[in-house]
């Protein structure tokens, strides 16, 4: 009888397992079939939203059951966008491109990219409208592009300049009793600062105020040359608000009508060339790329290679989300064992992180620069490491709007003799030797912070004399526009810390020339492994403790949360930029 029950149990099981793989494949079926009907129709308008994050590259996971169940990714690949948009340039299909704008997830720099890539598209003879309910500076900088930009009656510019928020700690850590023993070198190198002072230092005041000028100005520049505004004339209006509403908007000339959503599909008609009675042909950008339309085909055999080193460096592998020694060692050395691989563009989004890693990084590059031209396009941030692993190029391009420099080092250790003695516990500790170990539940001695010391100095005398080389300076010249300084890319132009101001392609066609040759295709590095588990918990059934912190607290609190956090990461000596640098 047991038998007979676990025989059909066994039978049941399998039945229920055959049915389940019969499910996945239909599923699986539809799923392809589905991305097959992603067509592009005549007489279509591109529709770019950019709500979703943007990353300087997001390829799709070849994991079959991430689309399957649901996995996919959210995020946008810059490299995708500006590659659709040239696609678009000459899809007999597109005829014009609409702006959507429910808000931009992406740096300023990445949003310039796009910008430019839109000015290109523009030579075509094809229009581009921008529509939103309401425009932050943002959206606004990118949609001025536009032949016509039209906001909600009940809408606004938010258009007043560009201001950064910095946090301070000093009075929670009297208070509670944690501390933060700081080692530093740069007198710029704000990272640290909230954790000695309760009030901004003058020497950050400084550098604050001078690349948000930089970076503000480059955007008035576009913006200007755009509007057909003076500079002076935005400016008053960033001063006055005059654009807080649809009608002061209009009145000054940084929209072009005030319409609803339905009115403004009709314009599109018009502007496609069909009466607003008949439907309007939109495709998404996200569906245009599915089409194939994010990558630039090419039969050629020779190849550049792009490698994204994107995120916070941390000692370790890395992932799409954090850049380690690893991930971008091993990228390095495929793209030398490629023989059709005629040279290297390194493309850096990061704010730094640890300087072992960024060092490891940096031979790599200095390795690979022996076999392959090198060169380097800087994203958003290129700062601190992000700046030490891309020194030693063979010429470096930033964004006007990159936040680069930041060349300096510091260590962070946490001391909790204070809470100790409140909450009254005492720690013992046992050493075979005098200088083995430190506590924190001990005040730092001096023994141990002389040697922190040293170790930050020898650190920063490396990185310094790294940059020196590979930016054929003198030292003392390094030094003087080191000390942990942020600049704008305008800033490091001038203070030859870059050598051009460009975008990626400019990057990837500066290689080429070095490499010699005219036709060429991109590889881009390093492949991403997919990770099941992380990918889980963007089922909506199933939210994340990431997910649930900022429905509860909101995005703003979520993000100091994240920045307090992020210090148990934090190991080692430091390269890095501030924990929070948030542009508004």
């Amino acid at each position: 009888m047991k038998f007979l029950r676990n025989l059909l149990a066994s039978i049941f099981g399998t039945l229920i397992a055959l049915g389940i793989i019969f499910m996945l494949f239909v599923l699986i079926a539809s799923v392809l079939t589905e991305s097959e009907k992603i067509t592009v129709k005549k007489n279509s308008v591109l529709e770019i939203r950019l709500n979703a994050e943007i990353k300087d590259y997001a390829p799709k996971s070849d994991d079959p059951f991430e689309e399957l169940l649901g996995l996919s990714s959210k995020k946008m690949g810059l490299n995708d966008i500006v590659n659709a948009i040239e696609n678009a340039k000459s899809d007999v299909n597109i005829k014009g491109i609409s702006l959507y704008m429910l808000g931009i997830n992406g740096g300023i720099a990445q949003t310039q990219a796009i910008r430019g890539k839109l000015l290109d598209f523009k030579e075509s003879g094809k229009f581009i409208n921008a529509y939103a309910d309401f425009y932050d500076q943002k959206t606004y900088y990118l949609s001025s592009v536009a032949d016509s930009v039209f906001v909600n009656p009940f809408g606004g510019v938010d258009f007043k300049g560009l201001s950064s928020e910095v946090l301070y700690y000093k009075d929670i850590e009297d208070k509670t009793g944690v501390k933060m023993e700081v080692i530093r070198h740069g007198k710029y190198k704000s990272a640290v600062e909230p954790f000695l002072y309760n009030e901004m230092s003058d020497n950050n005041r400084e550098q604050i105020s001078s690349f948000l000028k930089s970076i503000w100005n480059q955007m008035l520049v576009d913006v200007s040359k755009s509007r057909n505004k003076t500079i002076d004339e935005l400016n008053f209006i960033a001063d006055n608000l005059l654009a807080r509403n649809s009608s002061l908007a209009l009145e000054n000339n940084l929209v072009d009508g005030e319409i609803y959503l339905d009115e403004y599909a009709d314009k599109l008609k018009l502007a496609v060339g069909i009466s607003t009675d008949d439907d309007l042909n939109k495709i998404t950008l996200q569906d245009y790329i599915s089409t194939g339309k994010g990558r630039i085909r090419s039969s050629a055999s020779n190849k550049i290679a792009v490698i994204y080193a994107q995120g916070e460096i941390l000692y370790g592998d890395g992932d799409e989300n954090y850049i380690g020694q690893n991930l971008i060692i091993n990228a390095l050395r495929k793209a030398q064992d490629d023989k059709n691989i005629k040279a290297i563009v390194l493309r850096v989004n990061s704010p730094g992180g640890s300087a072992l890693a960024s060092e490891l990084i940096w031979r790599e590059m200095e390795l690979a620069s022996k076999k392959l031209p090198i060169v380097v396009s800087m994203g958003n941030l290129a700062a601190s490491g992000g700046y030490y692993i891309a020194c030693n190029a063979d010429r470096i391009f930033a964004e006007p709007t990159t936040i680069t420099g930041s060349i300096g080092v510091y260590g962070l250790i946490p001391n909790l003799n204070k809470l100790a003695d409140n909450i009254g516990v005492n720690a013992e500790q046992v050493s075979t030797n005098t200088g083995a170990n430190y506590s924190v539940f001990e005040p730092m001695t001096d023994a141990f912070r002389t040697v922190s010391t040293e170790g930050v100095e020898q650190i920063y005398t490396t990185f310094i004399e790294r940059v020196a080389t590979g930016r054929d300076m003198l030292v003392k010249d390094v030094d003087s526009v080191a000390q942990g300084r942020v600049w704008s890319g305008v800033e490091a132009l001038e203070k030859g810390l870059v050598d051009a101001l460009g975008n990626l392609d400019d990057a990837v066609s500066y290689a080429a020339e070095l490499a010699d040759i005219t036709d060429y295709k991109v590889r881009n590095y390093p492949n991403y492994k997919f990770d099941f588990e992380d990918k889980f918990n963007s089922f909506p059934f199933i939210k994340s403790k990431e997910k649930m912190l900022i429905e509860e607290f909101g995005e703003e609190y979520y993000n100091t949360y994240q920045s307090l956090k992020q210090l148990s990461k934090v190991k080692g000596i430091q390269a890095r930029l501030p924990f929070v640098l948030n542009i508004k």
